[in-house]
């Protein structure tokens, strides 16, 4: 107080806030089971406005140390998957090589126009119509990605029938017959927004990372276009010729 006339309280700016949260995390002083305390308690415990707080928070997810779901709060980032494009490989299995624990959801298996952009990259008419099979993935439990497939319904006419809950890489394998050949990548930094981030349980906006590839199998013919929306503190794109499975 001045003069003991007002209730104000000297706050601590954002950047020496920053840097105490980001030594209080480093320490392990912060977290119970991953979780911060609820913003109340942080503001009170730093000494500080909420709204220098939730700057202060950006500001370290932004660097990828935290994480926010809506309705739950603030988490602790664990450590990123590591992500090569050039492995030939599930997701189940690049997860478990890395000693951590996958999961899939399916959110929606049905035959939908492609949008224009989808058509171009599977080399097919505008208004062509695909196996759009929508999923979303946990790894150690916490949702990571949403992704989007759009599958040619002439190569895969029963997959519907089939359980889209596991690897899509061997079913094709195990069913079709078919191995990947030549795959291409686009990865882009991205805000997620719509149905990206309502399956992600974050606020539209979040910072993410979109993943978009093509498959051709052995032959060369285009088997399907996966879209990934990425949280992005959550994957570490690596590209190592030495390294993981062929």
């Amino acid at each position: 107080m001045a003069d003991g006339s007002t209730n104000d309280t000297i706050t601590q700016p954002s950047s020496k806030l920053e840097q105490a949260i980001r030594v209080d995390l480093a320490e392990g002083r912060l977290a119970v089971d991953r979780r911060l305390p609820p913003e109340r308690e942080l503001a009170e415990r730093y000494v500080t406005t909420r709204i220098t707080l939730r700057e202060a928070l950006s500001h370290l997810e932004m660097d990828g140390l935290i994480y926010r779901e809506n309705r739950r709060g603030w988490f602790v980032s664990d450590r990123r998957l590591v992500y090569n494009p050039l492995w030939r490989t599930d997701f189940q299995r690049m997860t478990r090589e890395q000693n951590r624990q996958a999961s899939t959801e399916l959110i929606e298996a049905v035959s939908a126009i492609a949008p224009e952009a989808i058509c171009a990259l599977l080399e097919q008419p505008v208004g062509t119509e695909f196996w759009r099979i929508r999923r979303r993935r946990r790894v150690d439990g916490r949702l990571v990605v949403f992704v989007e497939h759009h599958l040619n319904k002439t190569v895969f006419s029963d997959i519907l029938e089939q359980d889209l809950t596991g690897s899509l890489t061997n079913l094709y394998r195990e069913k079709y017959a078919l191995e990947y050949g030549d795959v291409s990548f686009e990865i882009n930094p991205i805000s997620l927004t719509g149905m990206p981030a309502t399956e992600l349980r974050c606020s539209d906006g979040t910072f993410g990372l979109q993943i978009v590839r093509v498959n051709r199998d052995q032959s060369g013919l285009i088997l399907d276009c996966d879209v990934e929306y990425w949280r992005h503190d959550a994957v570490s794109i690596r590209i190592d010729t030495r390294d993981g499975p062929g």
